[in-house]
């Protein structure tokens, strides 16, 4: 089993002054539950190398066992200094694709067209598509292959406009990960804030927070083994 992980390359949180980037329980918690499970694991962002990790994900009140486990595994810190480009791999090397979140993918990964592409070409093969928190909001220019927004009908999850209040973002991201996948014509659903919750409909898995990245990654594993 070869899953695909995307992470961000972009690390400017909009005009603020700040660093963003992935966030790195959204990174850990999967990777360990497709580790455990015996995949194996390619990591790749949009400018390939080292992406830029979310400073406050690695604030201790973020940190969780699987962080520490993440930080302390020599192999896993290597693979993540060295992703490759999203632009050189192809959907047929692997069984999935699994997006994990931060604010960075809003600017770069929605916009990104090797990553809609990518997207769409897993789709197309009939494979699983993951995406925690921020990540679905990297849907917002996939598309059917009758054209239409992949979203538009589907059931989905991702970040809640509250969680993104209370993060104090709402007026710095380009975008609400909740208001696009409505404006989407997704058939949006949420728990409460910051409690783990996940939808699944067909091949597009999305969890809505880093409290939803193991329970995302289960899902995907348990839709693979089906």
């Amino acid at each position: 089993m070869k899953i695909l992980m995307v992470l961000t390359s972009h690390d400017k949180l909009g005009n603020t002054g700040h660093k963003t980037g992935f966030w790195l329980e959204e990174l850990a918690a999967p990777y360990y539950v497709f580790k455990d499970a015996g995949a194996e694991i390619t990591l790749a962002s949009p400018q390939g190398g080292n992406p830029p990790l979310d400073p406050k994900s690695n604030e201790p009140d973020f940190q969780t066992e699987e962080t520490h486990r993440f930080e302390a595994d020599s192999a896993a810190m290597a693979q993540l200094a060295s992703t490759v480009r999203l632009d050189s791999v192809s959907q047929a090397d692997y069984d999935a694709v699994f997006y994990p979140g931060g604010h960075g993918p809003l600017w770069d990964l929605a916009e990104d067209k090797h990553s809609i592409a990518l997207i769409e070409a897993f789709l197309a093969a009939n494979k699983e598509v993951a995406f925690v928190c921020h990540a679905p909001g990297v849907l917002r220019h996939v598309k059917t292959p009758a054209g239409k927004p992949l979203v538009e009908g589907k059931k989905v999850t991702g970040f809640t406009n509250t969680e993104e209040e209370a993060v104090g973002l709402t007026e710095i991201v380009p975008f609400l990960v909740e208001d696009e996948l409505i404006a989407k014509g997704g058939i949006y659903s949420k728990g409460a804030d910051w409690s783990s919750y996940v939808v699944s409909d067909g091949l597009l898995i999305t969890g809505q927070n880093p409290m939803s990245s193991t329970a995302t990654a289960e899902q995907l594993i348990k839709q693979l083994a089906e």
